[in-house]
């Protein structure tokens, strides 16, 4: 009897069947065409399901997404040429907030590598600078080793992407070595024991220890041993935006002091300040450089983290703890028990709190005209997002209120890009929450200008049926810039953008198209969008005239 024949493709399918890859997102093109018809037509039923896009940028959203959602690496495909370079966005903005993310792209046959042919170029090169891991591969006996590389740099330490091209011939040339077994992951330990006493002991002497809380604790676990060090040492805690939802319902009265990341004008800001001893837990710096919250360069630092932090002259630490950031705060709160602060800094948190709680109860400002003020929009969607629900937040002004005003309380369900801050990011990463968290409805929030950055995804998920809602903070310009603009030089220049019917627009794909015509409207409108199955989009005119007091202190006496 013949033995059947593998190839290339056959290789890549195993490798990603023994990495336990759900789904695969890309548009195919000559180069990689084998591989896409195994996918569109496998032979074994742990294929992972291939998800076609309207866009590689936007198939690499979603796969990071998926990363970022699961802490498991998220794949995507693309062909050669402009199908690569179209994952470049995807892979540098995974790289720079640490989403597992495992970039694939076509490549011309290797003979045609250093001609000037159609669709040829430094695939490998390209992707260097931007990857945590970037490889061309060279013999198809080797594809299993290259991915299993592939998946375990993108998953250790900070997390990020692993590009990996494959030539034509590669993807169509016969293999005859067994793919490599699926591999466990290496399990990290602790920090040592001396280093967890020696930081008791100065939590124990400090006046006012403060947590700053980032990216790399917002995994379940980390989160629940930074729960159970807050009970157990009454410490206040600061959230980056990546860091959204480590704080639970249960403790966000006493412990919850705000979100950094953008501005140095918010409470934490002001809690770090006055804190003699700040403990960041899985804090990276492209979060909130430390030039913002530590730019007098005279805060005492301990770090806990999975890797070594990057050192200025901002963020220079005392004491660094590297290993495994739940089995280190875990420990480090069995030393602490019973411990909190001084009287004199647990009445300037009440205080504080109380000066938080105030601006929190204020009454919302009313919209000018038939517009909408963000608060409003946010007081809306608070009453109505569970905690089971994700919301995934584009780049803009609306960024920045909801970074800011908008409460969650389960890590990874409130998600931000705050290192790269790459506009078109919100539809597809609720596609991506959709598909891995299908009993929950899935939201989004962008402006008008960025949503049209990756709205052909639509058609996606009303293809796969998903439950999105997807609101559109509609103004006509590209805010963000134009405020900052306006603080800066008193005027815009290049934000303006022409308008477009986004409920036709979303009928047009075949989803639920809603617009609030009038503020008393809000409330019913989102009613609606949210018993809706399926994807919805709506539209808010937005009042945006009260942003030039993002960019300002909004603190009295701040620092």
């Amino acid at each position: 009897m013949t033995e059947e024949k593998r190839y290339g493709a056959d290789a890549i399918v195993e490798s990603l069947i023994n990495h336990g890859v759900k789904y695969v997102f890309g548009i195919p093109g000559a180069k990689i065409d084998r591989l896409f018809e195994l996918l569109e037509h496998p032979t074994d039923p742990r294929t992972p399901k291939l998800i076609v896009s309207r866009h590689e940028q936007n198939a690499g959203f979603i796969a990071a997404g998926i990363g970022r959602i699961t802490g498991k690496p998220g794949v995507v495909i693309s062909t050669s040429g402009p199908g690569a370079t179209n994952l470049a966005t995807p892979a540098v903005t995974a790289t720079a907030e640490g989403d597992p993310l495992i970039a694939i792209a076509g490549q011309v046959p290797r003979r045609d590598l250093f001609r000037l042919t159609h669709q040829s170029m430094a695939n490998k090169e390209l992707f260097t600078p931007i990857t945590k891991y970037s490889a061309e591969i060279a013999d198809t006996e080797n594809i299993s080793e290259v991915f299993a590389n592939a998946f375990r740099m993108a998953s250790e330490g900070k997390q990020g992407t692993s590009f990996i091209s494959i030539p034509q011939d590669i993807d169509d040339g016969e293999v005859t070595t067994p793919s490599l077994k699926p591999m466990n992951e290496p399990k990290l330990g602790s920090a040592d024991q001396q280093s967890i006493t020696d930081l008791a002991d100065k939590i124990k002497h400090a006046k006012l220890p403060v947590l700053l809380a980032g990216m790399r604790a917002s995994s379940p676990e980390a989160a629940a041993a930074i729960q159970k060090l807050i009970k157990a040492a009454k410490l206040p805690v600061v959230e980056t935006f990546q860091g959204a939802g480590i704080i639970s319902r249960e403790l966000e009265k006493d412990y919850f002091f705000g979100r950094v990341g953008l501005f140095r004008n918010q409470p934490g800001d002001k809690l770090l300040k006055h804190s003699d001893l700040v403990i960041t837990v899985g804090y990276d710096a492209i979060e909130y450089e430390p030039r913002n919250w530590n730019a007098e360069q005279d805060a005492n630092i301990t770090v806990i983290d999975t890797t070594a932090p990057q050192l200025d002259k901002h963020f220079q630490p005392d004491t660094e703890l590297i290993g495994d950031i739940t089995a280190t705060v875990s420990n480090l709160a069995d030393q602490v028990e019973n411990y909190q602060p001084d009287q004199e800094s647990r009445q300037y948190l009440m205080e504080f709190h109380q000066e938080i709680d105030a601006d929190v109860d204020q009454p919302v400002p009313a919209g000018q005209g038939n517009l909408n003020h963000p608060l409003a929009v946010i007081k809306e969607l608070q009453q109505r997002v569970t905690d089971d629900m994700t919301v995934s937040v584009d780049i803009g002004s609306h960024y920045i209120w909801m970074a800011r005003h908008f409460r969650s309380y389960t890590p990874r369900h409130l998600l931000f890009s705050n290192g790269m801050q790459t506009l078109g990011v919100g539809l597809p990463w609720s596609i991506a929450a959709a598909l891995e968290r299908p009993n929950a409805k899935s939201i989004s929030v962008s402006g008008d200008a960025g949503f049209t950055f990756s709205s052909q995804e639509l058609e996606v998920a009303v293809r796969l049926k998903l439950n999105t809602v997807h609101f559109i903070w509609n103004d006509g310009y590209y805010d963000m810039v134009r405020f900052q603009e306006i603080l800066k030089y008193g005027q815009d220049a290049g934000v303006k953008v022409g308008p477009i019917d986004y409920v036709k627009y979303a009928e047009s794909f075949g989803a639920k198209g809603l617009r609030v015509d009038s503020p008393d409207q809000l409330g019913t409108i989102i009613d609606e969008a949210f018993a809706t199955p399926g994807p919805v989009v709506v539209d808010i005119p937005i009042d945006y005239s009260h942003n030039a007091d993002l960019g300002k202190t909004l603190l009295a006496d701040q620092f």
